[in-house]
């Protein structure tokens, strides 16, 4: 250890810092395997071999990474794009500044219900504006993720990754070879095969159109479909909404698809169900119209953006050259650690197709380090936790949910085991608005509770500030929450998260819940 410390004191002084970071990390290696682990570490040091290589920088891989990085590993990160994957550049992190756009335009709608005048000819909104500046922040957020793999020791191999054997990685003309291999490169739109697509958007165009559409069409039913749709009628697009069967988000719990589904359609979008497209054409004004297979025709749009779904990305991965194996849709197999068929290869996040969320990926990735690096017998076993994980769907309303819906959970247990809690109110906020009480946006909370002990197994809210509410309360489910542990947490009044922990009959273990009551409380007057 006095050798090792006396080493890195010369090599500081004497070495640029690329040459002292490689030095301490053989010397981490040294500290955690012995003199074997060192003179395996001076024979594979090369360029070109890592012990720990990642393909793909979004925001999984490269948490990954750094973290490997920070036990002293040997890092390369292999990415062909932007740094930050689909959250940073065409995901979570615009879509949320497009959302807040919308939010602020609500914002700006509700001004005359609070006393301010003069409102009908208020702000006008400016698409290209808010391009520039959500343009400006994504680049700015590409830029940190850059010095931040700089600043931890790791290499940016930058280029398109084809495995070349089992620990190999051809990048250009370059192979390089790795301990670990870790495939974490995200997924990818899918566009239906008809007639005219190519006049169509995906997801990803969102983000690059330079004008708002005045008249827009969105296909799909998910909560890409849902989210954009939302931000593009709030920000006063006319927006309609083609769903294959008679709803959106039909697999989330009704609570959610049947709130957002009325609130929508109040909100002036045209939700068309039962719409498969079968071709789309467009005019000589340039103008695009949308057959679908019922031989409905819907025309006028300026833009139609399809929102249908999404499929990993491994064409480029020649994964067979590893012997890699695959789902049939393509997504790579992994058990709970994340590894592969292959030894020494793994993947996470969007490419296995399990909670594909950009915080799950991350977790994965890092405990991934964790058991692969820490050289902590603590983290022999580590691994990502893929149950109970909330999310958000950032439409208009938000949603939040996590854990079981009520209909999993009477298909997992026993009718006589599952306690549901609902309340629907109307939030504060628009409690002053003169309308009727009927007539204003509705928050609904449900809670799904299961056995004696009431252990709550499932949460789902829609309304204001539900993606809020959600990341605090879902700590207690993680924790085994049960009803009774609501009802012990004074609540915070007026909020709308008091609502979980006032639900009737509060402090009355096992006693059935009553029909739903209109919360006076809330703001429902």
């Amino acid at each position: 250890t006095k050798f090792i410390v006396t080493a890195m004191a010369l090599l500081s002084a004497a070495c640029p810092a690329g040459a002292f970071a490689s030095a301490l990390r053989s010397a981490t290696r040294l500290r955690a395997g012995g003199a074997r682990a060192m003179a395996t570490a001076i024979s594979m040091d090369s360029d070109t071999h890592f012990d720990y290589l990642v393909i793909g920088g979004g925001s999984g891989g490269i948490a990954s990474a750094r973290r490997a990085a920070m036990y002293g590993a040997k890092v390369g990160v292999v990415e062909r794009q932007a740094l930050g994957g689909t959250c940073v550049n065409v995901g979570c992190v615009p879509k949320k500044v497009m959302f807040n756009a919308a939010m602020v335009n609500e914002m700006i709608s509700a001004a005359k219900q609070y006393g301010f005048d003069n409102c009908d000819n208020g702000p006008t909104f400016n698409w290209a504006t808010i391009k520039d500046m959500r343009d400006f922040y994504v680049k700015r957020l590409n830029g940190i993720y850059s010095r931040n793999l700089e600043n931890s020791g790791v290499t940016l191999i930058e280029g398109l990754a084809s495995f070349d054997g089992s620990n190999s990685v051809k990048v250009g003309d370059t192979t390089y070879t790795a301990d670990h291999i870790n495939i974490a490169v995200g997924g990818k739109t899918v566009m239906p095969a008809i007639p005219g697509i190519e006049h169509c958007i995906d997801s990803d165009g969102f983000f690059l159109l330079e004008e708002q559409p005045k008249k827009v069409a969105v296909i799909g039913a998910g909560y890409i479909a849902v989210e954009l749709a939302g931000i593009f009628q709030e920000l006063g697009s006319a927006t309609s909404l083609f769903v294959r069967g008679d709803k959106a988000l039909r697999r989330f719990d009704p609570i959610l698809s049947e709130n957002l589904d009325t609130a929508m359609k109040k909100a002036g979008m045209a939700v068309v169900p039962g719409s498969t497209p079968k071709a789309v054409t467009k005019a000589d004004d340039g103008t695009l119209s949308l057959e679908l297979e019922n031989g409905d025709v819907h025309s006028g749009f300026d833009s139609i953006m399809m929102a249908v779904g999404r499929e990993p990305l491994i064409a480029p991965l020649a994964l067979d050259v590893a012997g890699i194996d695959t789902k049939p849709s393509g997504h790579i197999i992994v058990n709970e650690y994340q590894e592969t068929s292959v030894k020494g290869v793994y993947a996470l996040g969007d490419v296995c197709g399990d909670v594909e969320l950009t915080p799950m990926a991350i977790a994965a990735g890092r405990r991934l380090a964790d058991r692969l690096f820490s050289g902590d017998e603590k983290h022999a076993h580590a691994k990502a936790d893929y149950t109970n994980v909330p999310t958000v769907v950032f439409s208009h309303p938000v949603i939040g949910t996590m854990g079981l819906t009520e209909q999993e959970a009477r298909e997992k247990w026993p009718e006589d085991e599952i306690f549901v809690y609902t309340s629907t109110f109307v939030n504060l906020f628009y409690g002053p608005w003169k309308m009727e009480p009927s007539e204003k946006p509705k928050t609904a909370y449900k809670l799904i509770c299961h056995g004696a002990d009431e252990q709550v197994v499932g949460m789902h809210l829609i309304g204001m500030g539900s993606d809020e509410v959600l990341q605090g309360f879902g700590v207690a489910m993680k924790m085994g929450a049960t009803k009774a542990d609501f009802d012990a947490c004074v609540a915070i009044h007026p909020t709308a998260g008091e609502e979980f922990v006032t639900l009737a009959p509060w402090g009355l273990p096992g006693r059935s819940p009553p029909k739903q009551v209109m919360n006076l409380a809330a703001g429902d007057a």
